[in-house]
């Protein structure tokens, strides 16, 4: 999520923690990363999404951000562990990026050499997080650049060498900017003034945003799959990206 206010998560994180054993395989643990000014605060738990205590904290406990990350797996690479679940999380240039894949790699180990940045669990999505920032120090330097979009630019044109070993659908922020990367399922919605009701099409539940927010508020929110049922959701082709900020879409 990309949001101009501190906005909650709840209701959108109530459909996607369903999929994590209820509407979808995803059972492999899950993650929640939320901003809050330069810092940030991640919740984990390796167990499904569904049956955790802390995603049910997670959909009580409307936590305000205005940028939010969130997972949930379904390990292919790597054991279920806290270690490999996401979303990962490392510093640079002072700030804190944050990182979520959805997909599978083959064949990427002679690729992902870390330099600087290491994982430290044994999947794919993190080996190819630390490559990324590998990259992005070798060719920014370790100053963060005026001119953050070409950073972003140059992000896209590594995750097109990555979509050539799999399937990479990604998630990454800076606490600034929300990139999106599609390889194959990957959609996003941008709610604003005239608000309406939306429905959860994983569970029975339905919000009257009109309600929830003022004439100013612009919210995005992405997802491998549309969250809602009455809503139209942007779809993205593989190979496509977004860049927004403060919900607003910059690159797209």
């Amino acid at each position: 999520m990309s949001a101009n206010v501190p906005t909650d998560i709840v209701f959108s994180f109530t459909g996607l923690a369903e999929r994590g054993g209820v509407t979808g395989p995803h059972i492999d643990g899950w993650g929640i990363t939320f901003y809050e000014g330069k810092g940030s605060r991640t919740f984990k738990d390796a167990r499904p999404s569904s049956e955790s205590h802390i995603a049910k904290l997670i959909k009580s406990y409307p936590i305000k951000s205005e940028v939010v990350v969130s997972h949930i797996r379904q390990a292919n690479r790597g054991c279920v562990s806290l270690e490999n679940t996401h979303p990962f999380t490392r510093e640079l240039w002072g700030q804190y990026w944050t990182y979520a894949h959805n997909g599978q790699l083959s064949g990427y180990e002679a690729k992902f050499v870390p330099t600087r940045f290491n994982a430290v669990g044994d999947t794919d999505s993190e080996m190819a997080f630390c490559w990324i920032m590998d990259k992005v120090v070798a060719q920014f330097g370790d100053k963060a650049p005026d001119d953050m979009l070409a950073v972003y630019r140059f992000i896209a044109t590594l995750a097109d060498e990555i979509r050539a070993l799999g399937v990479f659908n990604m998630i990454l922020s800076d606490g600034e900017h929300l990139m999106s990367y599609c390889s194959n399922n990957l959609c996003y919605i941008t709610r604003c003034a005239p608000f309406g009701k939306a429905k959860l099409i994983d569970t029975d539940v339905v919000i009257d945003f009109d309600t929830e927010t003022t004439p100013n508020d612009v919210v995005t929110v992405i997802a491998t799959r549309p969250l809602t049922k009455n809503e139209q959701w942007n779809v993205l082709a593989p190979g496509e990206w977004k860049l927004f900020k403060k919900g607003e879409l910059l690159i797209g």
